[in-house]
């Protein structure tokens, strides 16, 4: 594909962790990283997590300082407690509004987004960027059962790409030490938008994740 192709990719850490486990693998993010730089200019790599409040260490915080440092931009929340109508403990980290409001401002400054994530609530934001000229394919699974992408999102996409056809590109070699795993470590929320300020994204550090 043309390097004039301007391309960003909006991944939902919690939704393409879990699509992986259920299909048996990790994500190496440095192969992510350089599949995607491949298929044209890499303008962005969002990586979104919610973190949860006060626990004091988690697994996710390598994961997170490696994205950090090696052309990700990683954007994160504190997740909120509440007790619903039945009186039952709930945590709330939703990711949603970030990602849409993010997707929303790049859409003028790029040609394709990726979107890796499964969840439906997307529909209306794919539908939305679509109308701005950009197209959008999305990456999850229909090889689980149920599957992982709602049908809405996938119906809705330009291109559906099952996360299953890119495991030879984007997976972690088995025996390498495994990636780190939600979930997640506290870390204050940072939300950082700065796309305009980079053109494109370049690996830094020899870590392998």
């Amino acid at each position: 594909m043309s390097s004039t192709n301007k391309i960003a990719l909006f991944i939902d850490g919690a939704n393409l962790y879990a699509t992986a486990k259920t299909l048996g693998f990790d994500i190496d993010y440095k192969r992510l990283l350089r599949e995607f730089q491949s298929r044209g200019n890499l303008v962005r790599a969002f990586y979104y997590t919610a973190i949860i409040e006060d626990q004091e260490y988690s697994s996710i915080r390598p994961l997170i300082d490696w994205l950090d440092y090696n052309g990700y931009t990683v954007v994160t929340k504190v997740t909120k407690e509440f007790i619903d109508a039945s009186g039952r403990r709930k945590v709330k980290g939703n990711m949603d509004i970030e990602l849409a409001v993010d997707a929303m401002e790049l859409a003028e400054h790029v040609d394709q987004i990726v979107l890796f994530s499964g969840d439906g609530d997307f529909r209306s934001l794919v539908e939305a960027v679509q109308r701005r000229g950009v197209r959008v394919t999305v990456i999850s699974t229909i090889a689980s059962q149920p599957p992982m992408i709602a049908d809405e999102l996938r119906r809705q996409a330009d291109v559906f790409t099952d996360l299953v056809e890119l495991q030879a590109k984007i997976g972690r070699d088995p025996s390498e030490r495994p990636a780190p795993r939600e979930p997640r470590e506290p870390r204050e929320p940072r939300h950082t938008p700065q796309f305009l300020h980079r053109s494109t994204i370049a690996p830094r550090g020899d870590e392998d994740f």
